[in-house]
């Protein structure tokens, strides 16, 4: 499968493709990269998003989920840069309930670009991340958009 893979401030981070779309970022490195213009267009976005430039991705994307997970990264996408929303927000938008939304964002397999970071617990309580660090790389990307002061 076509991989890159870059630094960033929150570590390695490796994106993956398959038949023309985004369907994974994960943290660390993956070896024998297999570039595509695709691929160096998610790195450039990446890029200018940590930068403070870019603040909506374009991308392709195909996240493998259930219609379930899908409609809730799709609520996670519609969460605009610099904001945040609660799990019983999304959960009510989509007549769930928060701890349904909660698992459905431990399982997003494309990270950032689909902001699962932007949601938080009852209250605007900052709870679990499941990538990088946990809830560090959660308020560190919370904090790059502004959500957070130090």
């Amino acid at each position: 499968m076509p991989h890159l893979s870059l630094n960033s401030p929150l570590g390695p981070l490796t994106i993956f493709e398959d038949r023309g779309a985004v369907v994974a970022v994960e943290w660390g490195r993956a070896g024998n990269s297999e570039l595509s213009p695709l691929l160096e267009e998610a790195r450039r976005q990446l890029d200018a998003y940590f930068d403070g430039k870019l603040k909506i991705f374009d991308l392709p994307l195909h996240p493998a989920g259930s219609a379930f997970q899908r409609a809730v990264w799709g609520q996670l996408r519609r969460i605009p840069y610099g904001r945040t929303r609660t799990y019983g927000d999304i959960a009510d938008a989509l007549m769930s309930a928060p701890r349904t939304i909660g698992s459905a964002c431990g399982k997003n397999p494309i990270p950032i670009i689909v902001p699962c970071h932007r949601v938080l617990g009852k209250g605007g309580r900052v709870t679990g991340y499941s990538g990088g660090e946990g809830i560090e790389t959660k308020i560190q990307l919370l904090r790059l958009e502004g959500c957070l002061i130090a």
